[in-house]
């Protein structure tokens, strides 16, 4: 076969023009979808692109180019494939060389989809589409006919990926970490909750940075955070000076042990919630208010004080309010030597319920999943 026709960028356009024409004459122009616009042009620049290909490997065969000299290398036909793409399936016809060293980067040997397509799953799927509903999307809008099992290929190679930002490195400073966790479902035999933990540092700059997801791996206490925070130190940082978190078992003495300087702090925040769980919701407002000036007072022996006038206050209609603020006390009090801007970072907690709250959308649209590590896929692609 001879050499083909050399297009430039010009016919291109030119034939995109004339597409929209075609389809303008037929009686409207659809963009998307089987037949549509965008199909036929990602069909075009694909073929494009192939052809393109062929013609720079045949150039740096040598004694061979487009008319290939007697000997040497040349085209020998074509063969259809069919690839997906994020404008659907389109057919495209790929260039065969005499020799059978044509190797086309765009539309590789083995693959039957494009990087775009990958990438438009793996956005869904960041989105908190589930498998199912990215099979839906893709049949309906772009006519494109995949399984579950696709998706899940596709989102999988963000693996390594994840593995690489949970090894990277972090700066050796954090002026305040904060440690949280979200409730998943895992089916492991029977579906149960587990937690996954996030630990978000705010930076000597004042940025937030996830420095990443634990899932507990059936244990935890003091043993396993001690792991944890052996990890994080272990990739740089060296000290944090405030760590907030609410209540973890074993937390506070692992942090003795990797960062003996490190305030262990129990959040506000979550102490103000767990206190409405023991509260009638009529007095919600009531206990909010006589609370506030504990934790707002300028220093322990005011907060002291001001603890005494709400037990002497709630304490005969709610005394598992006031056990649980005794308990968190000793958590609690570095929290009033701070100064209000500080309280004011490891009060507002707006950082790391905007992230919870990603997490949780994710987690609730997949109902429960197999395993703790495609739970982590998922939080981590969100």
């Amino acid at each position: 076969m001879g050499p083909r026709k050399n297009t430039g960028g010009s016919d291109v356009v030119a034939s995109v023009a004339e597409l929209a024409a075609e389809q303008a004459r037929a009686g409207g122009m659809q963009l998307l979808g089987e037949g549509g616009l965008l199909q036929q042009l990602t069909r075009h620049l694909l073929q494009e692109a192939l052809e393109a290909e062929m013609d720079e490997h045949l150039a740096g065969t040598a004694g061979s180019g487009r008319s290939s000299r007697k000997g040497g290398n040349a085209r020998n036909g074509y063969r259809s494939k069919t690839v997906m793409t994020e404008a659907g399936p389109v057919t495209v016809e790929v260039p065969r060389d005499r020799a059978g060293t044509f190797e086309p980067k765009v539309v590789p040997r083995h693959s039957r989809r494009t990087e775009g397509l990958d990438n438009l799953v793996v956005s869904l799927t960041a989105k908190g589409l589930t498998s199912g509903e990215i099979v839906a999307h893709l049949a309906e809008v772009y006519g494109m006919t995949t399984s579950k099992e696709t998706v899940s290929t596709i989102t999988d190679r963000t693996l390594e990926g994840m593995a690489d930002w949970r090894s990277r490195p972090l700066d050796e400073v954090y002026p305040v970490l904060f440690v949280d966790a979200v409730n998943i479902k895992v089916r492991d035999g029977q579906v149960a909750n587990r937690p996954v933990y996030v630990v978000l540092g705010v930076t000597a700059d004042g940025y937030r940075d996830i420095l990443g997801l634990w899932t507990t791996g059936g244990g935890e206490g003091a043993k396993y955070w001690q792991s944890v925070l052996t990890e994080i130190k272990n990739r740089g940082v060296k000290d944090c000076l405030i760590l907030v978190c609410d209540g973890l078992t074993g937390l506070p003495d692992a942090v003795a042990q990797v960062w003996p300087q490190t305030v262990v702090q129990t959040c506000i925040v979550h102490l103000l919630r767990n206190s409405f769980r023991y509260t009638a919701k009529r007095d919600w407002a009531a206990v909010a208010r006589d609370l506030k000036p504990v934790y707002t007072a300028p220093g322990e022996a005011a907060a002291l004080d001001r603890f005494a006038e709400f037990t002497a206050a709630w304490e005969a209609n709610y005394p598992a309010v006031v056990r649980l603020w005794e308990r968190a006390w000793p958590e609690m009090v570095p929290f009033l030597g701070f100064d209000t801007e500080i309280r004011k970072i490891i009060c507002t907690t707006n950082a790391i319920e905007s992230l919870n709250s990603r997490y949780r959308r994710a987690a609730s649209a997949c109902g429960h999943f197999p395993n703790e590590q495609a739970a982590l896929k998922r939080l981590y692609l969100a």
